[in-house]
């Protein structure tokens, strides 16, 4: 079941993210803060002129999390949206929920008007199944940084139009 994220998920999505291996411990902190903040935050300041939400959380529960996702708006755009968080515990992974989970963010943007979706991720070869997921969900590489992380570690980011009129 792919529901909103509540406060209460928070220590389990925090485990999720560190049974991943892909985060590290200063990430992991700033995780925290994220989910802290938004849940935290004033809603004057997170959602649009109309009542749609700059950013979501979703959570893949399962009698329990098995996966998250975070998206948000990127600022002074028209509806480019930026998936900063996906995350599938490792025990649950290649059984379709990243993908379904993905499809569900798509679908979720799709339907608030979103055109484009980005995707960010390290060029080390710890993440090359996540860089192999992201192009298998039909995203394409559209730039690349080199030394973005730190020396050896590129910033790739991924992108998908999603309206019915490709970009």
């Amino acid at each position: 079941m792919i529901r909103p994220t509540i406060p209460d998920d928070t220590t389990a999505l925090i485990a999720l993210a560190h049974t991943t291996g892909l985060f590290q411990a200063n990430q992991l902190e700033e995780l925290g803060e994220m989910l802290s903040n938004y849940f935290g935050g004033s809603s004057d300041s997170d959602s649009l002129p109309d009542g749609k939400a700059e950013r979501f959380w979703i959570t893949d529960d399962d009698n329990g999390a098995v996966g998250v996702a975070y998206c948000e708006m990127e600022r002074m755009t028209d509806q480019t949206w930026n998936l900063q968080l996906i995350a599938i515990q490792p025990d649950r992974q290649g059984q379709g929920r990243g993908t379904i989970l993905l499809r569900y963010v798509e679908q979720t943007l799709m339907a608030r008007g979103g055109r484009v979706l980005l995707v960010e991720t390290s060029g080390t070869p710890d993440f090359k199944r996540t860089r192999a997921f992201y192009r298998k969900c039909g995203y394409e590489e559209e730039a690349r940084i080199r030394d973005f992380y730190q020396a050896g570690s590129d910033k790739i980011v991924y992108r998908k139009a999603l309206s019915a009129h490709k970009q």
